[in-house]
């Protein structure tokens, strides 16, 4: 068996944090700590788009920036957008859509910031997991909201949430999106190469975890808003 760096079992998560409402001037917000990962996401809107020529006649417009802070690695990240930024901010909004009821409110646009404070790896799914939250907080109607983590392999061993040189030493990081209570899996992405029956084993793997995650969402969504 492949000892963890943090001593986790396989099939154990980081230790989660979730909170909801931490920004005082967003419509929505959360915070989401996966062990030292550590991601803030605010939701404005739906409001009006502007300009005009970009509304969307029949729906919302869903807008998603992902960035990680200078300070939030050893090494100081640069500034402003990045090729990597931008890919993730595309797959954020494509595993959130499903999620939400976009042609209730047409011709407006919902902005979703994620910012990165502390990485230490599945900085995305981090974010995923804090977005949904905050689009839950802010009053977005939703179908489900969405849960989010990575699985890989590591030697013979099939493991969940890579942390730290994890991401490094795995054959394949498997980071999936997953609707709970439709059992859909809207984002699914593979970084390596691994043989199918060990792929169905990282999948089924990442979304029982993903239940887990889920249940924090909700509970953290209950803390903010019943009293």
């Amino acid at each position: 068996m492949v000892k963890r760096e943090d001593g986790r079992k396989p099939d154990e998560m980081r230790p989660i944090e979730i909170k909801a409402g931490v920004i005082k001037n967003a419509d929505g917000s959360a915070m989401v700590k996966f062990g030292k990962t550590i991601a803030i996401a605010a939701v404005y809107g739906p409001r009006a788009m502007h300009p005009r020529r970009m509304q969307e006649p029949d729906r919302t417009v869903l807008r998603c920036r992902y960035s990680m802070v200078p300070f939030s690695t050893t090494d100081r990240c640069r500034p402003g957008p990045s090729r990597r930024s931008t890919e993730i901010s595309k797959v954020t909004r494509e595993a959130l859509e499903p999620a939400l009821f976009l042609d209730e409110i047409p011709k407006t646009v919902i902005d979703v910031f994620i910012d990165v404070i502390a990485a230490d790896a599945g900085t995305r799914t981090t974010g995923i997991n804090a977005a949904s939250v905050a689009l839950a907080d802010a009053g977005i109607p939703m179908r489900d909201l969405v849960a989010s983590v990575a699985a890989g392999k590591i030697g013979k061993e099939v493991m969940v949430d890579l942390a730290g040189k994890e991401e490094e030493e795995t054959s394949c990081d498997v980071p999936i999106a997953y609707m709970p209570r439709s059992k859909q899996v809207t984002l699914l992405q593979m970084d390596g190469d691994i043989p199918v029956k060990d792929f169905n084993d990282v999948l089924k793997m990442a979304t029982k975890s993903c239940e887990q995650i889920y249940k924090k969402q909700k509970e953290a969504l209950g803390e903010r808003w019943i009293k």
